[in-house]
């Protein structure tokens, strides 16, 4: 039982940065699968490739004006995300990492909130009248939500990434300049995703001028643990968990387009009070 609890624990990126309900919900099913996986030899790529379609189809789900159908969808929501979470664990398992299943398991996200957005716009302009009379509004909010949560997710990730470095001596964080040269070689296919990360990076640099400050100055310090701690409930806040809730609260309540609002007010509060904290603990340590 022990051995197994620590084999569990080292699939973990750390106990400081995941949420409550990943830690006794998603990553229980998500090592479950890794270890299925693993037995069978699928790798975290292909992992991550097949919630990105689990995703879309949940997705789908969310349009009809159907109690079952959208349980279906927000059961396959679930699912996706344990797949979200066996990728990474299987990654840590078996030290299959790779810069291509880092974008992947970025974009995957991207392409379940697509389909989630497009379905919840298509099911409101039909089914409320207000919509139907303006069509366009919920387009106009479907979009500047996406945006939202787009740096919502980008710095969520940024700060949690950070801390990582700190706690387990390495995380996941690019440098643009070095993201800039890997475009240069990059061809095809890979020279798209590339580009697409490096916008992505340099995203998350331009929020963050005291953090580079301090993270160009080498190692980051001890103290920075402490500093930085408090405020990943707020990062965490800012994932998938949460925004999931409030579709299914939402959807269920049968306000789907509500969720655009929470993403524009709530979470861009978040995010501004996020960054700002974040930004003073770094410059505290310059």
């Amino acid at each position: 039982m022990t051995e197994t609890k620590n084999d569990f624990k080292s699939t973990l990126k750390s106990l400081d940065t995941e949420e409550h309900i990943d830690i006794y919900f998603y990553r229980r099913i998500g090592y479950a699968e890794a270890k299925l996986a693993e037995k069978l030899g699928i790798t975290p790529n292909a992992i991550t490739i097949a919630s990105i379609f689990i995703g879309v189809a949940a997705g789908i789900c969310f349009y009809p004006v159907n109690l079952w159908v959208n349980i279906c969808g927000l059961l396959l929501l679930i699912l996706a995300n344990s797949f979200d979470s066996a990728d990474g664990q299987l990654a840590r398992m078996t030290k299959q990492y790779s810069p291509l299943g880092r974008i992947l398991d970025g974009m995957a996200g991207d392409f379940w909130f697509i389909s989630i957005y497009v379905c919840i716009c298509l099911r409101t302009n039909q089914t409320i009248v207000w919509f139907e009379e303006h069509t366009w509004v919920v387009w106009v909010l479907a979009v500047a939500a996406g945006v939202c949560h787009a740096f919502q997710a980008a710095m969520a990730d940024y700060y949690r990434q950070m801390h990582l470095q700190v706690v387990n001596g390495k995380s996941e964080l690019s440098d643009s300049a070095d993201l800039s040269q890997k475009l240069k070689e990059a061809k095809g296919l890979n020279k798209l995703i590339q580009g697409l990360y490096l916008g992505y990076t340099r995203c998350q640099e331009a929020l963050t001028a005291n953090a580079q400050t301090l993270r160009k100055r080498g190692e980051l310090p001890a103290e920075f643990r402490q500093k930085s701690l408090p405020l990943m409930k707020w990062a965490n806040a800012l994932t998938f968990n949460w925004r999931s809730i409030t579709i299914a609260v939402t959807l269920l309540a049968g306000v789907p387009w509500v969720y655009f609002a929470c993403e524009l007010v709530l979470g861009n509060i978040i995010l501004i009070y996020m960054i700002a904290r974040h930004e003073a603990a770094c410059r505290s340590l310059l």
